[in-house]
């Protein structure tokens, strides 16, 4: 193998990255719309719901989970990079820590895919 990490270990820490960095996001939407920064009746914390949806099969480290999860957050991206644009003082700051937490998602389900299907392709040579 090539890589300085085997795929154990790869699988591992980005199933633990992503898992807590998804959590993360979800606490973050929570806190932000209801106590540091709404934006109106609250309304907008429904935005976190959709984070839970993948933590089971994040944490059964279902292939398919980290693969549709990689491309949800990117909704969080698009939210954060606006809030942290047009807001200011507290909410632009949650905004770019939206923003990284998404892209720490991101990331960790692209390395995590990739080294479910590099595995893969060795166990099948």
């Amino acid at each position: 193998m090539t890589s300085r990490t085997a795929p154990g270990e790869t699988i591992a820490w980005t199933r633990a990255l992503a898992v807590s960095a998804t959590i993360a996001l979800f606490a973050l939407c929570l806190l932000w719309e209801l106590w540091l920064a709404p934006t109106g009746s609250g309304t907008l914390a429904i935005k976190a719901l959709p984070l839970l949806l993948p933590l089971p099969g994040l944490v059964r480290l279902r292939l398919y989970t980290y693969r549709w999860t990689s491309l949800l957050v990117w909704l969080y991206v698009a939210e954060g990079a606006v809030r942290a644009t047009s807001d200011a003082g507290l909410g632009a700051w949650l905004g770019g820590v939206e923003v990284a937490l998404a892209i720490a998602i991101f990331l960790a389900c692209a390395t995590h895919v990739r080294a479910r299907l590099r595995k893969a392709a060795a166990v099948a040579t």
